[in-house]
């Protein structure tokens, strides 16, 4: 591959993640465990995730995953909150989970140190053991993804999502991997269907406007498409829960508007369902990435495989073709996925 070609390093990051994923199940899944039983022996009533980005988007998926999966009340913070306005919480019982590729975001290393100092028990996420947001925390899982050199982050965002999925079922005293040891392959799989995702991607070169929804496990995916989009191509790309797109925004969408649909099996994908009819009445241009019998009523849409593949586990393998999408949308409006303007590793908020 030339040093010079557009796209390179973000490409070779993506074709990474099935093994990425097997390290993770093969190296990561113990530590996790243990990790996850310390802080189960601990009580913690309910939980708090902070992030930016990419691995806000993973801790959303984790909030899923809490609620549902372990029954912990959770919520997003707002690190303003504590970095802006100083307020002082009372944060005993709490479990805060820090999630960050880099481990660098200053605001996310003074939020987890006040967390800590407030009395809840902290766990940080991130790629990087020795980063300033590891030493701040109490606790801490390494996602072992590797270097990352590309900007828009792709292999960290499939290991963050696998290392939640192991960490929740831990604390809850499951077994997390059985179920994904499929994933590799499968992810292997999608990875190879790079030509589909390509003919689907001719269809967006010239859009001005795309709107990307889902609801439950998937609605995490669409955003993460949404703000991969954005980012590497700068197309304005607006993500909603399905049940969200339906109270106003829906009025935007007509017969021109790219609509992506991130279609879970299971009751995520059923909830989906009367937006999905909405859309079609509209005429809307949509595609769906899902399950084969929805993608065959749309317009357009990629199938994924993994028949059997629980609900909680189907985003590691939609954001896939959606990492593709924006990669090759990109190339195609003469642009380097590599290099995209105003976009840095670490991103300094505070």
């Amino acid at each position: 591959m030339s040093a010079t070609q557009p796209g390179r390093l973000m490409s070779a990051e993506m074709a990474e993640q099935p093994a990425v994923l097997r390290r993770l199940l093969d190296e990561g899944a113990g530590p996790i465990r243990e990790t996850a039983a310390r802080i189960a022996a601990r009580g913690p009533r309910f939980v708090l995730l902070t992030a930016r980005g990419t691995s806000d988007n993973a801790a959303l998926y984790a909030k899923y995953l809490l609620e549902i999966q372990a029954g912990k009340p959770c919520g997003l913070t707002s690190m303003s909150v504590t970095t802006a306005y100083r307020a002082r919480q009372d944060l005993a019982g709490c479990l805060v989970i820090a999630v960050s590729q880099s481990g660098g975001s200053p605001d996310l290393v003074a939020s987890t140190t006040a967390a800590r100092e407030a009395g809840a028990i902290t766990l940080a996420v991130t790629n990087n053991a020795a980063s300033p947001l590891a030493a701040a925390a109490e606790y801490h899982i390494d996602v072992l993804a590797g270097p990352e050199r590309a900007l828009p982050a792709t292999k960290t965002y499939t290991a963050e999502l696998l290392a939640l999925h192991l960490f929740v079922a831990a604390l809850r005293g499951a077994d997390g991997v059985r179920a994904a040891r499929p994933l590799p392959d499968l992810a292997e799989r999608v990875l190879a269907r790079e030509a589909e995702v390509r003919q689907l991607a001719a269809r967006y070169r010239f859009a001005q406007r795309m709107v990307l929804t889902s609801r439950g496990y998937g609605y995490p995916t669409a955003k993460e498409a949404a703000l991969k989009l954005m980012e590497t191509s700068y197309i304005p790309a607006l993500s909603y829960s399905g049940a969200d797109l339906l109270h106003g925004p829906l009025a935007m969408v007509d017969n021109v508007s790219p609509v992506i649909a991130v279609v879970t099996d299971g009751p995520g994908g059923e909830a989906l369902r009367p937006v999905l009819d909405r859309l079609r009445e509209r005429g809307a241009d949509l595609v769906v990435v899902g399950p084969g019998e929805r993608v065959a009523a749309a317009s357009g849409g990629f199938a994924l495989p993994g028949d059997g593949l629980p609900e909680e586990l189907q985003p590691l393998l939609q954001i896939l073709p959606l990492q593709r999408l924006a990669y090759e949308v990109t190339l195609a409006r003469g642009q380097d996925p590599d290099a995209p303007r105003a976009l840095a590793k670490v991103t300094e908020t505070r």
